[in-house]
């Protein structure tokens, strides 16, 4: 524990701390921001913080993030409900969606399979996905998990699972470098894979 601080200061830098890339200097800097912050920004911190564990919750549909029963992307009668693009988490949504090229309809695993960790297929929303399939409508899958061993297993094993559907089954094209992440692709490598979209083998 921080020393010479009050035991509130003290309270509010450890859990600053439990951020992820927040290092003990750092949550010091960010504690002391906030007790030197007009009272009113403050509050308006904690209450966006509030929202985000009370409002958000996932897409019936997608399993993106939603405040209501179905995500934004979800409710937007302009998008393409017949291709379905599958990724690992809701972050690779937005990742995606910033290169302006989707108008398809998302499909959020929740992560990768990954049995050394103990995530398993069940433990994913792989099943919802292919219920979302098999209730027709559907002529596209597009595999956007993340170009790695984990991801690339991922895919193969939906690809197992939908082949009898008869629904086209593609991935990205392999602009993204092999053992990467979505996450730190630039908007220029995402648009040309997600243009060069290459069929699932």
């Amino acid at each position: 524990m921080t020393t010479g601080y009050t035991e509130t200061v003290n309270k509010l830098i450890e859990e600053l701390a439990h951020l992820p890339g927040i290092g003990p200097k750092t949550a010091e800097r960010l504690a002391f921001h906030i007790l030197k912050s007009k009272p009113a920004d403050a509050m308006a911190l904690a209450q966006a913080i509030n929202d985000v564990k009370t409002k958000i919750k996932q897409c019936k549909n997608c399993y993106n993030f939603a405040e209501t029963d179905l995500c934004p992307i979800c409710s937007d009668q302009r998008r393409d409900k017949t291709r379905i693009c599958v990724v690992e988490q809701p972050k690779d949504v937005i990742i995606l969606e910033k290169t302006g090229q989707c108008k398809w309809v998302y499909h959020v695993l929740g992560g990768h399979i990954a049995p050394l960790d103990g995530v398993e297929p069940e433990h994913l929303t792989i099943n919802k996905l292919v219920e979302r399939v098999k209730a027709g409508g559907v002529v596209e899958i597009i595999m956007a998990t993340n170009p790695n061993l984990l991801g690339d297993g991922t895919s193969l094993y939906i690809s197992s699972l939908l082949k009898t559907t008869g629904v086209k089954i593609t991935r990205l094209a392999r602009g993204l470098a092999t053992g990467s992440t979505l996450e730190y692709a630039s908007g220029k490598m995402l648009t040309d894979a997600i243009t060069s979209r290459q069929p699932l083998e």
